[in-house]
Formats: C-alpha cells, sequence, structure tokens
C-alpha cells in the first residue's frame, strides 16, 4: 500500500504545471468485463467524469472511447497519450496523435492502432491520458486512466472476446459464395462462409430474411447460364434449410450472366461473376388484418341484438 501511495505523489509531480486531472484514486480502481457474442467491453470508470474503455465488437479489432455526460475536456481535438509510469524514470511518454473531441456521450472512439498501443502500454505499467489546452489561459485539462490492476482485467476480457461471433452485422449482411467452372455444387470455402452466416443467423434471430441471388458467367448461352444461377442459388438455400432456417425467411433469384461484377474477360474475372449474392436483413412482421365480424339478420320478430357501446 505505502508503494501505491508512493507511486501516487510521483505521479502527481509529473502532471503538467496547472493541470485540471480526472482519475480514480488508485486505492479505488476497479476494472469491470461486459460482452456477449456481439461485443465486450473492459471498462474503468473515472471518478467525476465518466469512463474509460475498450470496445471490440464481433470481426473488428478493438478500440479505446472515452465516455462522459458533460465533456469538461471541451470540443475540439486533444491529444492521446500511453504516459510513462511515474515508478519507471527515463521513459518519456508516447504521443499517439490528435482525437477529434464530441461534447457528450462517447467523446472519441480511437483507431485500432492507437487502442493496440494503449493496451500494450497499460500492460507496460503506463497510463492512457487524453489532454487538452481548452481551458482558460491554455490550462491543460486531462483525463486519465490508470494501470493498476490491468493484467487480471485484460485476461478476463481476453476470455469475452474469445466467445465473439466471426462476423459482426454490418460485415454479414451482404456477403456472397462463389462456385467453380460450370458447376452448382457447394465447395469447402463455400459451406465454411455459409457457416459463419448460420452461427450469426443463430445468436440474432431479429435476423429473418434472406435474399440469394445467383449469378452465372458468360460461358454458356442464355437458358444454360440462367438454369446454372438458378440451381447455384438453389444449393445455398437448401444448405440454409437443412441447418435450421425456415424456408419462409429465403427468397430466392436467378438472373444468369445479366449482372457480371466485372467484364468476363479472362478465367480470373468470370470467376468472380460465378457467385450467389447473400443479402441478410430485419423485416418486421406483417400483422394480418382482424377478422371482420359478420351481422347476421334476426329472425322475424325477434328482438335485435343488444350493440356494444364504446366507454
Amino acid at each position: 500500500m505505502r508503494q501505491h501511495y508512493l507511486a501516487l505523489l510521483t505521479l502527481v509531480a509529473s502532471l503538467p504545471a496547472g493541470a485540471m486531472t480526472f482519475q480514480t484514486r488508485i486505492e479505488n480502481v476497479a476494472w469491470k468485463v461486459e460482452g456477449d457474442q456481439f461485443e465486450c467491453r473492459l471498462i474503468q470508470p473515472i471518478d467525476g467524469f465518466g469512463s474509460g474503455e475498450f470496445v471490440r465488437k464481433a470481426g473488428e479489432q478493438p478500440v479505446f472511447q472515452l465516455r462522459s455526460a458533460s465533456n469538461v475536456l471541451g470540443a475540439g481535438s486533444a491529444t492521446l497519450l500511453a504516459a510513462a509510469a511515474p515508478w519507471q524514470p527515463g521513459r518519456g511518454d508516447v504521443n499517439l496523435g490528435a482525437v477529434r473531441m464530441a461534447r457528450s456521450g462517447v467523446l472519441f472512439s480511437s483507431s485500432q492502432s492507437q487502442a493496440s498501443r494503449l493496451i500494450n502500454g497499460l500492460l507496460d505499467g503506463r497510463s492512457t491520458v487524453v489532454r487538452n489546452y481548452s481551458g482558460e489561459g491554455g490550462r491543460p485539462t486531462e483525463v486519465r486512466v490508470l494501470p493498476v490492476s490491468f493484467v487480471k482485467a485484460y485476461s478476463d476480457y481476453q476470455v469475452c472476446t474469445s466467445k465473439l461471433l466471426a462476423m459482426n452485422y454490418d460485415q454479414i449482411r451482404q456477403t456472397q459464395v462463389g462456385f467453380p467452372g460450370g458447376r452448382f455444387d457447394l465447395s469447402a470455402d463455400a459451406r465454411a462462409r455459409l457457416d459463419v452466416i448460420l452461427d450469426y443467423l443463430k445468436a440474432d434471430p431479429s435476423v429473418n430474411h434472406i435474399e440469394l441471388n445467383g449469378h452465372s458467367d458468360n460461358s454458356g448461352n442464355r437458358l444454360t447460364n440462367r438454369d446454372t444461377s438458378r440451381r447455384r442459388a438453389l444449393a445455398v438455400a437448401d444448405y440454409l434449410k437443412a441447418h435450421g432456417v425456415p424456408e419462409e425467411q429465403i427468397v430466392v433469384r436467378f438472373h444468369g450472366e445479366r449482372y457480371p461484377l466485372v467484364k468476363n474477360n479472362s478465367p480470373a474475372n468470370r470467376a468472380r461473376n460465378r457467385r450467389v449474392n447473400i443479402e441478410l436483413d430485419r423485416v418486421a412482421p406483417v400483422e394480418k388484418p382482424a377478422a371482420a365480424v359478420v351481422q347476421q339478420a334476426a329472425p322475424p320478430g325477434t328482438a335485435p341484438a343488444p350493440q356494444a357501446k364504446a366507454l
């Protein structure tokens, strides 16, 4: 504990003169790991400010985000640093460049490269620092994320990221599988890509509409090409249905050679054109209109049925 307080005193002494600094006291630093198959977060709450967070989405590398309900750093540009640990003299801060600040909420998201260097810095005892000089008289204001207990927290974070899906919705919503020559059976690569899509569909049932558009190159005549593109699209549809996708969620179209990605003027280009495009979507279910109530005529000599009154 005595070493922690000595480090804190050294840290305060090393701050820029007159700087206003937001950070959690060393003895109160607590990292949190939150996440699921779609996203993992490694969070350090910052007293009086908000939080610093490493965020990794499925299919992507992590970024660093600073969050605050009210940005005391001010809008505009700020400097992102991997600040040297005060108990390791002779080491300088690593300037990772400027970031553009918003006024509230997510103040900025770093690049993936910046986040990687910040993580390595924290593992090496460096603090993550965001510094701005927009205060009165150019007075520096900064926010610090401290490396206390980071190694253990990062290990827990890696457990979370190991369970992320291979791709996120933005990456997977429009994709394609290719086909060799005039064939329409699925290759090992095509099945592997479809398995990634199936994993996502199982994790996100809100994705309930799949459009399959079959295409060919111009190697055959129009009728042959059209039939080949149809059989390719149906091969994809059959694979998805065999692995649990409801048939009513799948729409199949086929276009032959009509919509090439590139000109059919080389074997490589023709290979690109032999494909099934796959588009995923979230479609709200169509509500069926309520059945109309049929009023039957009363038999002669009977009183009409009483009418319901609106309350």
